[in-house]
C-alpha cells in the first residue's frame, strides 16, 4: 500500500509483490510486465488494470519502498528514545537503522540509487519518488541535528553533511570495496557532531 492510496486488492498485491522483487533483484529495465504477471500468478491484463502502466508499477514500487524505509527508520529512533537514548545517541542510530535495513532488505544497495541509474529521464515519475525519498532523509537528519541541540542553520549543514555520509555507506556497502562502510560512517557522523559543539 503507498502513500494516501486505498488498499490493495490480492491481485495488485501480487502484483506489486513480485514487481518489488524483480525490479530490486534483477534491475526495472531488465523486467518486463510479462515476467512481473507471471511471478505474481495474474494475467498480463490483470497487470494493467490494477496499475496502468509498467512506469505507475515502478512508482507504486518506489513509492511502497519510501513508505517502508520511513517506517523503519522512524520505528527503530522511537524505540531508541523509549530506551533513553539521548539526541545525539538517537542521530547516530540512524545509522544502526541503515545497517539493519541494507542486511534484512538491500543486499544490492540502495533501492532508489539503483532506480535512478535506470531511469535518466528526469521527467520520469519515479525521479520524483526518489527525489522526495532523499529530501526526507535530508530534513530528517537536519531535525535530528536540531533535536541535538544545534542552531538551525548549524544543524542544515550537518545535515547535509551526515545525509552524504549515509548515501555514500549505502553505495560502498553495495560494492563491497570497503570494509564495513556503515560503521564507518557512523564514526564519521560522531566525529562530525562532536565537532560541531552537539552536546
Amino acid at each position: 500500500m503507498t502513500h494516501g492510496e486505498a488498499p490493495l486488492t490480492p491481485a495488485a498485491r501480487r502484483v506489486l509483490d513480485a514487481a518489488a522483487e524483480l525490479f530490486y533483484d534483477r534491475g526495472i529495465n531488465a523486467v518486463g510486465v510479462d515476467l512481473i504477471a507471471r511471478h505474481a500468478g495474474v494475467t498480463k491484463k490483470t497487470l494493467y488494470e490494477r496499475f496502468g502502466s509498467k512506469d505507475r508499477l515502478i512508482v507504486a514500487y518506489l513509492g511502497e519502498r519510501d513508505h517502508r524505509y520511513r517506517a523503519w527508520v522512524t520505528d527503530w529512533l522511537d524505540r531508541a528514545a523509549a530506551d533513553g537514548r539521548s539526541p545525539r545517541e538517537r542521530v547516530l542510530e540512524t545509522f544502526d537503522a541503515l545497517g539493519a535495513w541494507m542486511t534484512a532488505h538491500s543486499p544490492r544497495g540502495c533501492g532508489f540509487v539503483n532506480a535512478a541509474a535506470e531511469l535518466p529521464d528526469p521527467d520520469h515519475p519515479g525521479r520524483a519518488v526518489i527525489a522526495d525519498q532523499k529530501r526526507w532523509l535530508r530534513a530528517r537528519f537536519a531535525e535530528q541535528c536540531r533535536a541535538a541541540g544545534l542552531p538551525a542553520e548549524a544543524a542544515r549543514r550537518l545535515g547535509d553533511e551526515l545525509v552524504l555520509l549515509h548515501e555514500g555507506a549505502t553505495v560502498l556497502y553495495a560494492l563491497a570495496t570497503t570494509p564495513d562502510p556503515i560503521t564507518t560512517a557512523r564514526t564519521l557522523a560522531s566525529n562530525a557532531l562532536t565537532h560541531a559543539g552537539s552536546p
